[in-house]
């Protein structure tokens, strides 16, 4: 997904966040954790019942939502996944490949709406650019959206759009713990660590290295049901990420590897990609990775945040646009407090410190389209469009905290609770 879709909506630029303490239904809910969501608002990602834009980071007053706090959300590339407290998943945006899971066939939708056919309860969820998936309490995996590469695990019978959730059968036995959807790829971990990739596997990105013979040209680089990545064999991973064109893990001794296209490698620096997994040894132990568009983000044991890759409006949080191939810490206010979560969009940077959300990248301004001097974007939050080059506080008031963030293509969410 490298252009913007949609038509453009005129930004808003009221924060709005003064809706909160009113969409509290009562006393009793205080604690109840909601979301909010800021940035493009095309086919309705943010939930927010109209296609505006929002500049800074507005509530998502659903009425779904009234009985049932929201444990996690998942920001896609035009769409936006809920999980709510109870296990139940909704769904907003776009649906042209039926990535809400929604038995309307609507082309998008503007609220939340929930997903149909998820038989148990769900305990994680991942948004992909055009696909969707959940994972219920015992570990099975169900997906559903866009399958032209076979990024939903079905077999290559599959139909190229699927709008319903469908459990990929060829997992049955398996516990799933987690799952990363990136462009066109998948990667997923079992509760033993097995790491497994599947969909489209241009530049490497699934990690199985796939033959470089004379015929290899004619020969799809395709997954289109789950595989075994083999170089990860014997090791127990803990954590996947995927980007647009690149996937990464963390193993239970802390050590990062990486696959696929690296972005400064098209300035001529290195090998275009890397088909297996490469250990990334300039790392402290590590904990959490996160893949945007070309970036990486590896938050360590000790609440360190690292990044390297493609610059382009300063996504990196280091104060240059810069391309950088090494993993460098990102300092600013994270100099002196820990960061305790990271999300990548395709070229910015969301993360937690101290229940305070930061953003940082590509605010929206370039590489946009625009009606009277306002583009789409907005998705870092602070009541513009413009790049910010280092990590900048969202003003979320100061009455709440953060516990998750997500960054879509070209917008962000969060989950808060008041305190």
């Amino acid at each position: 997904m490298l252009s913007r879709i949609g038509s453009v909506r005129s930004s808003s630029l009221n924060l709005g966040f003064g809706l909160v303490k009113r969409w509290l239904w009562s006393k009793s809910d205080t604690g109840q954790r909601f979301a909010v969501l800021w940035g493009n608002g095309d086919y309705g990602r943010l939930g927010l019942g109209s296609l505006d834009s929002h500049w800074s980071p507005a509530p998502v007053l659903c009425s779904a939502f009234r009985d049932q706090g929201l444990r996690a959300i998942a920001c896609g590339g035009a769409h936006t996944l809920f999980l709510t407290e109870t296990g139940r998943v909704y769904a907003t945006g776009l649906n042209d490949f039926g990535q809400l899971g929604i038995s309307d066939d609507a082309t998008y939708s503007a609220e939340p709406l929930e997903v149909s056919g998820l038989p148990k309860e769900i305990v994680r969820i991942s948004a992909g650019y055009y696909h969707s998936g959940a994972i219920t309490v015992d570990g099975e995996l169900y997906m559903w959206g866009k399958n032209a590469n076979g990024q939903l695990g079905l077999g290559k019978r599959a139909p190229k759009a699927v709008p319903f959730p469908t459990k990929v059968e060829s997992l049955i036995g398996l516990t799933i713990k987690m799952a990363a959807l990136g462009s066109e790829h998948s990667v997923a971990v079992t509760d033993g660590g097995e790491a497994l990739s599947w969909g489209g596997g241009e530049y490497g990105r699934l990690g199985h290295a796939n033959d470089s013979t004379s015929f290899s040209f004619f020969k799809s680089t395709s997954e289109y049901m789950p595989r075994l990545i083999k170089k990860l064999e014997g090791i127990k991973v803990k954590y996947v990420a995927a980007g647009l064109l690149h996937s990464a893990c963390i193993d239970e001794s802390g050590s990062a590897f990486v696959f696929g296209e690296r972005p400064a490698d098209r300035l001529g620096f290195r090998e275009n990609s890397e088909a297996t997994p490469s250990l990334i040894a300039e790392l402290p132990y590590s904990e959490e990775v996160a893949c945007g568009g070309y970036h990486t983000c590896v938050l360590s044991s000790g609440g360190e945040l690292y990044t390297w890759g493609s610059n382009e409006n300063g996504c990196l949080g280091i104060g240059t646009t810069m391309v950088f191939h090494q993993p460098e810490r990102v300092q600013g206010p994270f100099s002196e407090c820990i960061v305790s979560q990271v999300s990548c969009g395709w070229k910015h940077t969301a993360a937690i410190s101290e229940g305070k959300v930061f953003t940082w990248g590509w605010g929206g301004s370039h590489g946009t389209f625009s009606v009277d001097g306002h583009s789409s974007g907005g998705q870092l939050g602070h009541g513009s469009d413009v790049d910010y080059m280092k990590p900048t506080m969202i003003n979320l008031g100061g009455d709440v905290k953060a516990f998750q963030v997500s960054c879509g293509f070209n917008h962000t969410g969060a989950i808060l609770e008041h305190i």
